[in-house]
């Protein structure tokens, strides 16, 4: 990622990395002069239609259904703030802080493209709001991805009118006093500004956007995970090498066997193939076909998160020779997909983390002690976090469900099909917390199992960095008394969360999801 202190959004240019930073590193940004000058261009259109009071829909129509109820010039700004009074209907727990500054970014950066009619200050505000910390409440529920996510979407504009709630430093707080605290002002609608503020794509894309991040991350850690299992049991290191995958060179596959024989070169406990161990079991054998998949993927999911970021996605467009054109930018279908894809991605590399956790802990299949504890009986060890794990993977089978099948009409049939594209990816990111527990889990009992071999050192070029790195914060467990295993579980988990771990691994070794030459 760039290390940079202002990203400057032009609509163009805006990665996947630059929405992390500003999410979660509170990065500031501000507007390129040339968006600046597109934003004016569209704006004056909007003026010059409400000046000849042309009647056009979503500047002085109704809404949806409504389209052809005119609306009367003063009740133009009324018109907008009503939209958002009414549209902010969610339900449920509030997004996290992450989502809720990509949600605002993104809009941003849609918006200063210029194709939405929207005032130049009115997206500065909305730019004020984020580079302030003046984080909306807004309810997670609610949206079906078409109108775009209109509930939410209003949610983040209420604070905008001394409505609604939003967080400031830390305290949720009325709208109006979180914008006073921060020195903000409350600003009033124009024509067209509602509407540009809420209809489109933007939450369903930030919710899907830090997702496919947190999975890029996740693969790597898979890779670290199975490559640590392939140690502890001896593994045959043979079908990692390079020519069994050019002949069949998907690229994820490609990338994941390069990967494992990065992390584990040098290793003095893998092994070849002999006569009495001709292979090992699909998911350690297999891992750069298993894992593979996911990453290709997930690859895709990126290039399309990318593409969402930097596009207009309201409702009604403003051309650039001043045509008004209603159409279906908002529409949440190319999104809905990739991101059931995404659910479906992660929720493999959970699968198969557990299945190697399985491996470590039962004795049959590791010739360890029987879940990684040296007095079994006593000590029950590992047995739990094996069903626990199990348990995530179910209900991510649950979850992983696509979303984008599903559709219910609303506006009295007007938006006759959508996309729950929003529901996709909410169901994606939970999916992605549930099996990185389920990773981290599995590291957890490989260096306690590495331990019990005392195999601790001379480990792989990537793996010897792994557990050290993973020692530092977790210890071996000797004896049930003198540990809660959730606290240790937890541990394990932030290790994987504040990426320190992968952080060390890619010190030492480059790690790809994609297999570049």
């Amino acid at each position: 990622m760039r290390e940079e202190k202002i990203i400057v959004l032009d609509g163009d240019h805006l990665t996947l990395e630059e929405v992390i930073a500003v999410a979660r590193n509170n990065i500031k940004v501000i507007i390129a002069e040339s968006a600046e000058e597109a934003v004016n261009r569209s704006r004056k259109i909007v003026d010059d239609i409400v000046a000849e009071k042309r009647v056009v829909y979503g500047i002085n129509t109704g809404f949806g259904s409504l389209c052809n109820v005119s609306i009367s010039q003063e009740d133009t700004a009324q018109l907008q703030e009503n939209l958002i009074r009414t549209h902010a209907s969610g339900f449920g727990d509030p997004f996290p802080v992450d989502v809720v500054r990509a949600i605002m970014l993104i809009r941003v950066n849609s918006l200063v493209k210029g194709y939405s009619g929207i005032r130049l200050g009115t997206v500065k505000a909305l730019m004020e709001m984020l580079n302030n910390g003046v984080h909306p409440h807004i309810p997670e529920k609610g949206s079906l991805g078409a109108s775009g996510d209109l509930a939410p979407l209003a949610h983040m504009v209420m604070p905008l009118l001394g409505l609604g709630k939003a967080y400031y430093q830390g305290e949720l707080l009325p709208g109006r006093e979180a914008m006073e605290k921060a020195g903000l002002e409350i600003i009033q609608l124009s024509a067209k500004e509602g509407l540009a503020f809420i209809n489109g794509t933007t939450v369903l894309t930030a919710v899907g956007a830090l997702a496919t991040y947190d999975a890029i991350e996740l693969l790597k850690l898979a890779d670290i995970a199975g490559a640590l299992s392939l140690e502890v049991h001896r593994g045959i290191s043979s079908p990692f090498e390079e020519e069994l995958h050019t002949i069949r060179p998907q690229s994820g596959q490609l990338a994941t066997a390069r990967n494992i024989r990065r992390l584990i070169e040098g290793s003095v406990y893998t092994t070849e193939a002999t006569p009495d161990n001709v292979q090992d079991a699909y998911t350690l054998r297999c891992m750069p076909q298993i894992h593979g998949a996911s990453k290709d993927s997930i690859a895709y999911v990126k290039r399309k998160v990318e593409i969402e970021i930097n596009s207009v996605t309201d409702n009604p467009i403003i051309t650039r020779d001043g045509k008004v054109i209603s159409g279906g930018n908002f529409h949440g279908e190319p999104m809905a997909q990739p991101f059931d894809f995404l659910g479906i991605a992660i929720a493999e590399i959970g699968n198969v983390s557990e299945r190697r956790l399985e491996r470590l802990v039962n004795r049959q299949l590791s010739k360890l002690p029987s879940f990684l504890v040296k007095h079994p009986g006593l000590n029950s060890g590992f047995m739990i976090t094996q069903y626990a794990c199990a348990s995530l993977v179910s209900e991510n089978k649950i979850l992983a469900h696509p979303a984008s099948v599903d559709s219910i009409p609303s506006c009295e049939n007007q938006e006759d099909f959508v996309s729950m594209g929003t529901t996709a990816a909410r169901t994606a990111a939970e999916i992605s917390q549930n099996s990185r527990r389920v990773v981290a889990t599995e590291i957890m009992a490989a260096c306690q199992a590495i331990d019990i071999r005392q195999a601790q050192k001379n480990l792989g070029k990537g793996t010897q960095v792994a557990y050290d790195t993973f020692r530092e914060s977790v210890d071996f467990i000797e004896n049930d008394k003198d540990i809660e295993i959730y606290d240790e579980l937890n541990i394990a988990t932030n290790v994987l969360v504040d990426g320190s771990l992968l952080a060390a691994v890619e010190s030492k070794i480059d790690l790809d999801i994609q297999f570049e030459d």
